[in-house]
């Protein structure tokens, strides 16, 4: 099996197997009762905070909530954050669902949400998106790596543009995407809000924190026994929360090697790809992330080339995991021509794939082949 689809989700390390096991199984008390053993699970509870918030380079100038998910956590910032009456919001235009969907919320109940419009790489347009700010603006959310082409935003100057010209807005970036893929130094660009998720870096599914600045407040979304410094209410979910820091330890100890590997599967299948494929666009830069590469073929649907790959077990995604049972409104942002526009596919990968699993451009190029025959006329 080869499985390029790690965008989507991944594979659980075994370490966080067994992590959640022993914390289910022994360490389970209630990390709010006052005896000794939840004493110190809320101990180790906040020890996995700290482990995020050093990788994020946030330890000293945040605070990190843990929530069931990076949903979860785009949602808390996008709902929970203090606007005005008619204030503004800008969030970009290749969004995640997760913020677009809480940004057309926000827009039916009276805000005036606008849309950053993207490059056809899939990253936000920076002057396009100087033009949306003002000192109306309240909320801004860039997304730091594009989840459906790898296309990197300098969030570092986002940040500046928005103190510039929106002094009083929020700054959100989701994260999720880019946490362990690019660099991230939450103090050093003065983020105020920054999503991340475990599954996406071999943790386990139901588990999401959101970073916030020293000094920002948000409302909560969930209310109850005031858990999470009051912003998340219910019950910690120790063994996922002890199993995103096992996955974090692990994923950054070899994060250079492992993204290197990534960058050369990426070069390798894309050239190969091109050179089976000619007509194929490229949509991924090149000075992107490490783990998504985004093509659009010719005259062939990708849902279609999906189907055709899987029969001999290789595994591709044709966009966010998310939205993958509608139509993608994202394909209509970049550009393609009616030829290539439903040709969509994107690989992505993990340092569990081999630099030899880009051979399988062999199979790719036998069912694009066998497709092209049949495209319609």
């Amino acid at each position: 099996m080869i499985y390029f689809d790690n965008a989507a989700t991944t594979k659980m390390y075994p370490e966080c197997v067994y992590e959640m096991q022993k914390w289910a199984e022994y360490d389970y008390f209630n990390p709010s009762a006052l005896y000794k053993p939840s004493v110190e699970v809320k101990k180790a509870i906040d020890g996995a905070r700290k482990t995020l918030l050093k990788y994020l380079k946030g330890s000293t100038s945040g605070r990190l909530i843990f929530t069931s998910s990076g949903t979860e956590a785009d949602n808390l910032a996008l709902f929970g954050s203090k606007k005005w009456n008619g204030a503004g919001i800008v969030v970009g235009d290749g969004e995640h669902d997760a913020v677009r969907a809480a940004a057309l919320e926000l827009k039916s109940k009276g805000y005036n949400v606008k849309f950053s419009p993207i490059n056809r790489d899939g990253s936000v347009n920076m002057e396009k998106l100087e033009q949306l700010l003002d000192e109306n603006v309240a909320f801004v959310s860039i997304m730091h790596v594009s989840n459906e082409t790898g296309a990197v935003n300098d969030i570092a100057s986002i940040s500046k543009l928005v103190r510039k010209k929106s002094p009083r807005a929020l700054f959100h970036s989701d994260g999720v995407q880019a946490f362990g893929k690019v660099s991230v130094n939450l103090a050093a660009w003065d983020v105020d809000l920054y999503s991340i998720s475990a599954h996406k870096l071999h943790g386990p599914k139901g588990i999401g924190a959101l970073y916030l600045k020293n000094g920002v407040n948000l409302k909560p979304l969930i209310f109850g026994g005031g858990q999470e410094d009051g912003l998340r209410s219910s019950t910690e979910n120790t063994p996922a929360i002890m199993a995103f820091e096992i996955a974090a330890d692990k994923y950054f100890e070899n994060i250079e090697d492992n993204n290197n590997k990534k960058r050369v599967i990426f070069e390798r299948l894309s050239n190969l790809i091109l050179r089976y494929a000619p007509d194929t666009v490229i949509i991924s830069p090149e000075n992107g992330a490490p783990h998504i590469l985004t093509v659009a073929f010719k005259d062939v649907r990708g849902e279609t080339l999906l189907h055709a790959l899987e029969e001999y077990q290789i595994y591709v995604g044709i966009g966010s995991a998310c939205s993958s049972k509608r139509e993608s409104r994202f394909k209509q942002l970049l550009g393609l021509d009616e030829s290539h526009k439903e040709g969509i596919v994107r690989f992505s990968f993990s340092e569990f794939n081999e630099i030899s699993d880009a051979d399988t451009a062999e199979k790719i190029k036998e069912c694009f082949e066998k497709l092209s025959k049949y495209k319609r006329r």
